[in-house]
């Protein structure tokens, strides 16, 4: 996922189920010498969290000695999670078209045609529609071409003591220590107590961030809301797509998704609008707003096609979406949308704006329908939106969605 937001933090972890271990996979690249003092610092912060775990788990220490007595500090992995230059241009366009373009798409397709029935029972069973789903797995990882070169223990060890100088450098190196105690608690659940099998799942590849498999999950996410999809006791988020799509679905729904609802729409951007749009796009990853109150404010209309006229409520909350690219002018161009819930359950995912409407957006190529699942009509005597979104039905289409709890954000 890049630097994304680490999933699962807060969410009860689920009952032990077997992982499947996998191979080794480490890049190849030659590491510079290290510091002997920041070695001898690595290795310290190293020992102390194994003692800390192996007391809190009941874990041997001598098993997790062993597992992770070869972990390497990699300073390639801190150069890919350092802060960019302050002449960093954010660049929408060139994002969008990283994940929106030909050859995503025909493997976004494909992906769908072979795995249809295993995407229509996970939006069936969670309100996300089979098209995010897919969309997500495709910007990750191309659907499990590209899921990480580096050892996750490597990875979660350089990054949890010796994070690159940054502003927020303490608590990063806090949230990737959590997440490398997520890790020996998850493979050594899932190891049966066996070394080998313990060692194999420390071992296992990722992202240069420490996430695994087709959709990326951190240690913590595969803990809390991983799903095993196929019903074979084990999830393997690495060669079982029904189990990287139910583990998408849900992580979706729980962060709040709202089953038959849009994720966006286009804001309407003019002389007599800019000004108030500028000012309510501050950045805040929070709905403080309102459908309602955009439409008062003109950056939406009543009449805006199927979007608004398909039955999205007026009190539905909303935030204006800024996405900056360079221009010719000491200015950088910015379009703006306006996000609704579904948006926002989306950046849980992956902290930003640019990879949330990306998905979106890919997710419309791949044939998502981007409006209210209910028709107007049906909405002139319903209870307001928050009560309405517990009563919502799906068409053997998948097109509408079942009867749903409305997640808690």
């Amino acid at each position: 996922m890049g630097l994304s937001l680490f999933l699962g933090a807060c969410a009860t972890p689920t009952p032990p189920i077997k992982v499947v271990p996998t191979p080794v996979q480490i890049e190849p690249v030659a590491e510079p010498a290290i510091d002997p003092k920041l070695e001898a610092n690595y290795q310290d912060q190293l020992r102390a969290l194994i003692m800390e775990v192996s007391k809190a788990q009941s874990i041997p220490l001598e098993n997790l000695e062993i597992g992770l007595r070869d972990s390497k500090n990699l300073s390639q992995i801190k150069k890919l999670v350092a802060p960019p230059p302050v002449t960093f241009q954010k660049n929408w366009r060139v994002y969008r078209s990283r994940f929106v373009e030909p050859v995503r798409i025909k493997a976004g397709m494909t992906f769908i045609e072979q795995n249809r029935q295993a995407l229509e029972a996970a939006e069936q069973e969670s309100g996300v529609p089979y098209q995010v789903i897919a969309a997500i797995i495709g910007v990750e990882t191309i659907y499990g071409r590209q899921m990480g070169t580096f050892r996750v223990k490597d990875v979660l060890t350089s990054l949890a003591f010796d994070y690159p100088e940054a502003p927020n450098r303490t608590a990063r190196q806090t949230l990737f220590r959590d997440q490398l105690k997520d890790l020996v608690v998850l493979c050594w659940r899932e190891s049966n107590r066996k070394q080998e099998s313990f060692n194999r799942c420390l071992n296992q590849s990722s992202s240069y961030a420490g996430a695994i498999g087709l959709p990326q999950f951190m240690p913590g996410s595969i803990l809390q809301f991983a799903k095993d999809g196929d019903g074979d006791g084990i999830i393997d988020l690495r060669k079982s797509n029904r189990d990287a799509i139910f583990s998408v679905a849900n992580f979706l729904k729980v962060h709040g998704w709202q089953a038959g609802m849009p994720i966006y729409f286009p804001a309407i951007d003019n002389e007599q609008t800019h000004s108030k749009i500028v000012e309510l796009a501050d950045g805040q990853p929070i709905a403080k707003h309102t459908v309602a109150q955009f439409i008062h404010l003109g950056i939406l209309e009543s009449n805006q096609g199927d979007l608004l006229k398909g039955g999205v409520e007026p009190d539905s909350k909303a935030l204006i979406i800024d996405l900056p690219s360079p221009s010719k002018g000491q200015e950088p161009e910015v379009e703006y949308v306006v996000g609704l819930t579904n948006f926002l359950s989306i950046v849980n995912y992956n902290r930003s704006y640019f990879y949330a409407q990306s998905v979106a957006e890919f997710a419309q190529a791949l044939g998502y329908s981007n409006k209210s699942a209910f028709p107007a009509g049906e909405l002139g005597n319903q209870k307001p939106a928050k009560e309405q979104q517990r009563a919502k039905k799906q068409d053997k289409k998948i097109k509408k969605v079942k009867k749903a709890e409305k997640p808690t954000n």
